[in-house]
This record gives C-alpha cells, structure tokens and sequence, in this order.
C-alpha cells in the first residue's frame, strides 16, 4: 500500500511538472527577517515533559479565545482558530465619504480569522530543553465576502505576552499550583 502511494505521488509531481512554468530561482530563499521572525516565535523551556508544555500552551491558547482545531502530541503539534471582528473606522468613514459623493457602495474590511499553529521540538543544543515555536496569521473579509488580507501577524507584544502566559502556565504544571 505504501508503495502504490508513493508511486501515486511520483506520478502526481511528474504530470503537473510538465504543466508548469519555470519556477523563480529566489522561490525557497529566506527573507532577509526570517532569523529575526523564528526569534520572536520561539522560546525555550527548560522541561523533559512534552506533553505538559502542549497541555499548557492549549490551556493558554483557550484562555485568550481560541477553538483548539487539532492537537498532535506525536509530532507536538497545535492548530487552533477565533474570529474577531476587522471593522477599522478609517474604512468606514472613507466608504461613508465616497458614497456622500455619489461613488456607490464601497467594501470595507468585516471579519477576520486568526489561525495559530504551535509546534513544540526538543532542543539540539541543550538537553532537557523543549522549543516552542507559535505563529498567528489572520485572514480578512470584506462586505463583499472577499478576502482582503492574507498575512503572518508580527505584532512582538502578541508573542511577548503568550509565550509570558504560557511560562506562567508551565511553571504551574510543574509546581502543581
């Protein structure tokens, strides 16, 4: 059976291989912020026990409104989601002003969907050491139900403060508290 799917995937890549245009050389390059990125997403935790560090971080992660999605303690793994309202005044009163002067109905920006991933990986350089590495990305929608924005959030107080939270939480379970 793993086999017949390896050999399916193989088959997959060489067919849509032929269809494709030539691929940009820069295409797996890392962005010039990419070091400075992994450094606000990650932090280190002097623990020997995965599962408490994840059983922690969902704890946190459901605090701060979050809907646990998946959880793959195997592969410390956390995928977890909330919406939130993205009305910005400066939108609003724009599309207020152009309609004013007879431009019609403008979209603004509605909704938004905050999706987290979290994956936790012993440390190579130290023992006893987990890394947790988080990152918030959101997607908005505008009254037209069309997605306006797709980004990575990178805002430093939203990372200082979980992993903050979560050093509380961690500390907790290990005390028991």
């Amino acid at each position: 059976m793993r086999f017949f799917a390896l050999f399916t995937l193989l088959f997959y890549l060489a067919f849509l291989g032929g269809c494709a245009t030539q691929v940009p050389k820069d295409v797996l390059a890392l962005s010039p912020t990419s070091l400075e990125d992994k450094q606000l997403q990650s932090r280190k935790f002097n623990t020997t026990d995965e599962i408490a560090l994840l059983a922690a971080a969902i704890g946190v992660l459901q605090d701060m409104g979050y809907t646990i999605e998946e959880t793959e303690k195997n592969i410390g793994l956390i995928t977890c989601s909330k919406n939130a309202d993205a009305t910005d005044a400066g939108q609003v009163t724009a599309a207020i002003v152009v309609a004013l002067l007879g431009g019609g109905a403008m979209p603004i920006d509605k909704e938004q969907k905050i999706r987290v991933s979290l994956v936790t990986m012993p440390s190579k350089n130290e023992t006893d050491t987990y890394i947790a590495r988080i990152t918030f990305q959101r997607l908005i929608w505008n009254t037209n139900n069309q997605v306006t924005t797709a980004e990575t959030i990178k805002d430093p107080e939203i990372y200082q403060g979980f992993f903050e939270k979560l050093s509380k939480s961690v500390f907790l379970e290990a005390h028991k508290i």
